[in-house]
């Protein structure tokens, strides 16, 4: 049984369809340790196509912060579903990697916020903080965009997600653990010189690539995948014939699974279970996969 503890308003909204086709297909989900643990489905039913595509079924808009208004982080931009009529959205904060901004992760912010989160795509204080100091950034612009930003309304803070790219995703550990209470996490072609994660309590989704040749999938990605807990939910994608850039490009699978796991984890949207369990067999995009299913807490 997962420890984490997870605070939800409004009422319970659970689809009965897709408890039944999981049911049907020899999936148990475990409760969270709420047992009152409640769903936030946006948009309609989840296909292939729908979470492959480039927009989502939410139009968004844009606003930019700047480094000189805040603190603790370098400023970023704000993507955001314009729908007032479908209560709050989970939210999702995004950090690049070394000696990158936040222009190399911005195909995927508004990706993400039109399947229905608000998302910070953030800017660092240094292109060469290392993995610890973006962490502590990525939560420091995520209290800033659920507490003081100008669309903290459309915001359900007690769903916060952590995503980054190289030392921007060793830097999603390390948020993850420190702060226990986020609801999924997704390092992309990590890198972080701290191999063991055991206390890590985060649903966490590890993108590695076959060919990175800065942080090689053996020494950073699956030793990080390995340490983590099975519960209350892993998976290790490693993209096939990739290099560690690879997230810094359009790239249809990082965005597929990656939106599937927000919406189980953040939303607990149990109709994405489909696409991460048992998850995809190997091919032209994926070398390998593997998760702990099983041991998932939504």
């Amino acid at each position: 049984m997962s420890s984490r503890t997870r605070i939800r308003r409004g009422p319970a909204v659970v689809s009965a369809l897709a408890a039944a086709a999981l049911t049907a297909a020899g999936i148990t989900l475990i409760p969270s340790a709420n047992a009152a643990t409640t769903a936030f489905p946006k948009g309609p039913a989840p296909s292939n196509s729908s979470i492959e595509a480039v927009r989502g079924p939410f139009a968004t808009a844009q606003s930019s912060v700047s480094r000189a208004t805040v603190s603790g982080f370098g400023g970023g931009d704000i993507y955001y579903p314009t729908d007032t009529s479908s209560g709050t959205f989970g939210a999702v904060v995004i950090a690049p990697g070394y000696t990158a901004s936040k222009s190399s992760m911005a195909w995927i912010a508004p990706r993400i916020a039109s399947q229905g989160f608000v998302v910070f795509n953030i800017d660092t204080l240094t292109t060469s903080d290392q993995p610890a100091s973006r962490g502590r950034q990525l939560l420091a612009a995520a209290d800033y965009l659920t507490g003081r930003s100008s669309v903290r309304t459309r915001i359900d803070a007690t769903r916060v997600a952590v995503v980054g790219h190289s030392m921007g995703g060793g830097g999603t550990l390390e948020a993850a653990a420190s702060r226990p209470s986020l609801q999924a996490a997704i390092p992309l072609t990590p890198w972080n010189l701290t191999k063991s994660w055991s206390r890590n309590t985060v649903p966490t989704l590890i993108v590695g690539a076959e060919n990175d040749s800065i942080a090689s999938v053996r020494s950073h990605s699956e030793p990080f995948y390995d340490s983590l807990p099975a519960a209350p939910g892993k998976a290790y994608l490693e993209l096939n014939n990739a290099s560690h850039f690879a997230p810094n490009s359009s790239n249809t699978t990082i965005a597929k699974f990656s939106i599937a796991w927000l919406k189980l984890f953040v939303d607990n949207d149990t109709r994405y279970q489909q696409f991460v369990c048992p998850g995809p067999g190997t091919g032209l995009a994926v070398q390998e996969y593997r998760n702990t299913c099983a041991n998932f807490a939504v």
